[in-house]
């Protein structure tokens, strides 16, 4: 038996590492020799350029700075788009010299590309690796280099990455002209309503390159299901559920190997004897294993996101582990059902239905500058909205295995679109497109390539508990002939376990109910319209505004350009703004009609304070409204859209450099799982219930406020509320109206626990009976008295205490501040923010950020309080 121990652990040896540093880059052009010249270690990179690897050709450009940033200002009119250049301009070749000794004793080294786009060729140390041809952005490839390794161990790679074929022309249509759709790529790249193109079309080895080290098989594609039937608790003794373990063996050898493919998990070892013919790959399926008790993971705001990790093993004659792939899982299962209350579809997680609010997302950088802390920064900022969904839009791609271990952390369930959009794919007459609807609608030009693409990507993902969904396109289906496999013989096959909708507004989805809007809209919107106007009953697409404050705008305007919108009443767009702030989509979406009310803004730092007030009372009010029709009107709701991939104004909650606006925080306040809630119609206060049990002495407290701080108690009454439901308290309409009637009012719901701790603050704000703020613009000036202390490495608690006798403490922004530059910590995690903080009251709000600043500065600034700062004790 010891002589089995040393063997493993001996095994241990065998590694995998990224090719991420140290490449260099030519253009063609400047390069005559082939590739199996460039790829010897006798060519000289003398005057070859740094590479950015993972990235793309405009990536490394920036880095060496031959171009500007072209998320500042107009600088992406500075640099040459690819249509007008032509592919050469952005085709590049990259070197990357590594060492890696020459295999012995069986064992086999792998060299894999995660990513290129569009084509490529690609030479080591003189020869040839890809003997056939290689392109797709969405297909990974893995080359055995046993053989083409160097003797001496000193190595180099040479790739030479051609562009998309068309690249396609940004006239201003969504996507282009559409025809980059013919490539199995994203579309965004040739610009869209929310992004300018992306000048060399995202060309390059944009995603990991790693060289990985087996013995004589190359353990693949680990496939992981779970079953957990029947209706579950999120606490308490579970009942048993069921883990299914497969994988692919792939025998890189001439001879016969015997082994066994195992793993562990919660001390019982899972097992099966393998035989794999030379030169062969074969799927195996181990063993069915019952999991006793299992640790269910839930999404977020329903319960805990429990993952088992595991090692899956090939275990050559017995003896010597050939290959291993650690495996991280969630115990869950997905199913659907028809609400015929609503005529839409509900998700159901282990047997609990969940009442889905999402929010839309494109890529988490427009130039596939893709980081772990970003990601994990970006779906952290998803669940505090108390958001439990994100769909990725059919215009990109599949997101990365490092965005799906960040929502299985968060608890965040994923709707993944395949490569498809209504614009580019066909759905409509588009006169900016070059082709007619029927050319477009058979895009891809390679349907063969899209598919074995789609195999690919779902082997690469299909094991994290987020993905929850599959679908076929943004808009639009497939075509029949990928639509027809994808659905009825890929999927059942490589996944099988979750819904597939064949496309985004789908009727297998959502029926547009007559009478109603459809989809959208995607503009500002009475906030009462998101309560009595009925919109698809599980919408996959509606939001509003998202423009950042000063500080935020302020990062990519220049100051000659920060210029306030002017209203054009009665016109189309109904604003004219600044041609840079044109040119980072801000379209006249009518900020003006909601901005005036507060008060004329007296400059573009005024306009930007009083947008988040509009921005925080509209995705309040949108999801406010929503929830209030759960599972009578709706099903779900999907944010269009919650980020930004670059410095736009459209549709974000926080901005590309992290700092959220209001949105995210009136978006957290109308999504909380428990909420108590005011109809902006006729004025009724209703709970909502989201979570799976009953909720029991809850004590509710309705109170409101006038412009000097007088304080008046509508009621305080004991409620209780069932799982999963909405409940009407009482209407206050006409206390409302009363005291807002001059200069407008506040209103404060709370609810309380047994121990008189406040479950959920809800403030609003109210205008006088003109549908002015009047009142807000008189209001005195309140001294806050703020309190900052260090509660643990990078976690700040603040207290804010308004003194009695005070107004109303409205609407303060908290930032924590780096002290040598003045600037806000990016990203920084707030409990809550723009608060509000009534007379003799005290609110508590915790920080935490990831970044290593010393001595943080804590800077409150509210409506009526004026900016003081803090240092944190």
């Amino acid at each position: 038996m010891s002589g089995l121990v040393i063997a493993l652990t001996a095994a241990k040896a065998q590694d995998r590492y990224e090719l991420n540093s140290g490449w260099k880059m030519a253009a063609v052009k400047e390069v005559k020799e082939s590739g199996t010249a460039v790829s010897l270690k006798t060519y000289s990179l003398a005057n070859w350029k740094p590479a950015v690897v993972p990235g793309t050709v405009l990536t490394s450009m920036l880095a060496n700075n031959e171009v500007p940033d072209p998320f500042w200002g107009m600088n992406n009119e500075k640099i040459p788009d690819i249509y007008h250049t032509g592919r050469d301009y952005y085709t590049y070749w990259f070197t990357k010299d590594f060492k890696e000794n020459y295999p012995s004793g069986g064992k086999q080294v792998w060299l894999t590309f995660r990513g290129i786009n569009y084509s490529c060729e690609i030479f080591l140390n003189g020869k040839k690796v890809n003997a056939e041809p290689y392109k797709g952005m969405f297909l990974r490839k893995t080359f055995n280099i046993s053989k083409l390794l160097s003797r001496d161990g000193n190595n180099r790679l040479a790739v030479i990455v051609y562009p998309p074929d068309p690249v396609g022309n940004p006239n201003g249509g969504q996507g282009g002209d559409g025809v980059i759709a013919r490539n199995v790529s994203h579309q965004y790249v040739a610009g869209w309503d929310w992004i300018r193109p992306i000048r060399d079309r995202n060309t390059g080895i944009w995603d990991k390159v790693y060289i990985e080290k087996t013995g004589s098989i190359n353990l693949k594609n680990p496939h992981i299901v779970t079953l957990v039937p029947g209706k579950r608790n999120t606490d308490g003794l579970q009942k048993s559920a069921t883990v299914k373990v497969s994988a692919e063996l792939e025998n890189a050898t001439d001879r016969r190997i015997e082994g066994i493919l195992q793993y562990t998990l919660e001390g019982t070892k899972v097992s099966k004897n393998v035989s794999v013919a030379p030169g062969r790959s074969v799927t195996v399926e181990l063993p069915d294993h019952i999991l006793k008790n299992p640790r269910l993971w839930w999404p977020a705001g329903y319960g805990k996101q429990d993952l088992y990790v595991t090692n899956l093993q090939f275990i050559e004659g017995g003896k010597i582990v050939s290959d291993s792939e650690k495996l991280s899982f969630g115990v869950r299962e997905i199913q659907t059902e028809w609400n015929a209350d609503t005529k839409s579809k509900q998700i159901l997680v282990n047997g609990q239905k969940v009442f889905i609010k999402g929010g839309n997302w494109i890529i988490s950088d427009a130039m596939l500058r893709f980081t772990n802390e970003r990601y994990d920064a970006e779906i952290r900022y998803h669940r505090d909205m108390n958001l439990n969904l994100i769909r990725i839009w059919g215009g990109a791609l599949i997101e990365r295995p490092e965005f799906y271990e960040a929502c299985d952390r968060y608890g965040m369930l994923v709707l993944q679109d395949f490569w498809m959009s209504g614009d580019c794919n066909g759905r409509w007459v588009d006169p900016m497109k070059k082709e007619d609807q029927w050319t477009r609608r058979q895009y891809p030009d390679d349907h063969h390539l899209f598919l074995e693409s789609a195999a690919d990507m779902i082997k690469m993902v299909r094991n994290h508990p987020s993905l929850a969904m599959w679908c076929g396109g943004n808009e639009i289906t497939p075509p029949e002939d990928i639509l027809v496999p994808l659905r009825d013989s890929i999927l059942p096959k490589l996944d099988g376990t979750r819904w597939f909708i064949d496309y985004s507004n789908s009727d297998e989805m959502s029926y547009n109910i007559i009478g109603g809007n459809g989809d959208g809209p995607y503009t500002i919107q009475p906030v009462s319209s998101f309560w009595e106007k009925r919109t698809f009953p599980f919408n996959s697409e509606v939001g509003s505004v998202g423009v950042g404050d000063y500080e935020s705008l302020e990062r990519f305007i220049p100051k000659e350009n920060m210029k306030v919108p002017v209203p054009r009443p009665g016109q189309q767009p109904s604003e004219e703004a600044d041609s840079v702030w044109t040119y980072h989509t801000y379209t006249g979406v009518g900020y003006e009609q909601s901005i005036e009310p507060y008060g004329k803004p007296s400059d573009v730092r005024d306009f930007a304070t009083k947008a988040q007030l509009v921005n925080y009372d509209q995705y309040r009010g949108l999801m406010e409204g929503f929830s209030s029709h759960m599972w009578d009107w709706y099903t779900g709701v999907i944010i269009w859209k919650t980020q930004n991939p670059w410095t736009a104004m459209r549709g974000q909650m926080y901005d590309y450099y992290l700092d959220p606006n209001a949105c995210l925080y009136g978006l957290r306040a109308g999504s909380r799982s428990l909420n108590i809630m005011c109809n902006p119609v006729d004025g009724t206060v209703m709970l909502v219930n989201n979570g799976f049990k009953q909720q029991r002495n809850l004590m509710l407290a309705i109170k409101t406020y006038d412009m000097s701080g007088k304080e008046k108690m509508i009621t305080q009454v004991f409620a209780y509320i069932e799982p999963s439901s909405v409940k009407k308290i009482l209407s206050v309409k006409k206390e409302l109206d009363e005291l807002s009637k001059e200069e407008g009012a506040f209103l404060s719901l709370q609810i309380l626990d047994e121990k008189q701790q406040v479950l959920c603050d809800n403030f609003y704000w109210y205008p006088n009976q003109k549908g002015e703020y009047s009142g807000l613009n008189k209001m005195k000036q309140v001294a806050l008295v703020a309190d900052a202390k260090a509660i643990g490495k990078g976690k700040v608690e603040v207290k804010l205490k308004n003194p009695a006798g005070n107004p109303v403490a409205f609407f303060n922004r908290i930032s924590l501040l780096d002290p040598a530059t003045g600037k806000r910590i990016l990203p920084a995690f707030y409990d809550d923010n723009y608060v509000s903080v009534m007379p003799g009251a005290e609110k508590t709000i915790i920080i935490e950020y990831p970044s290593p600043v010393a001595n943080p500065v804590l800077s409150v600034k509210g409506w009526n309080v004026s900016e003081q700062k803090a240092t944190i004790k």
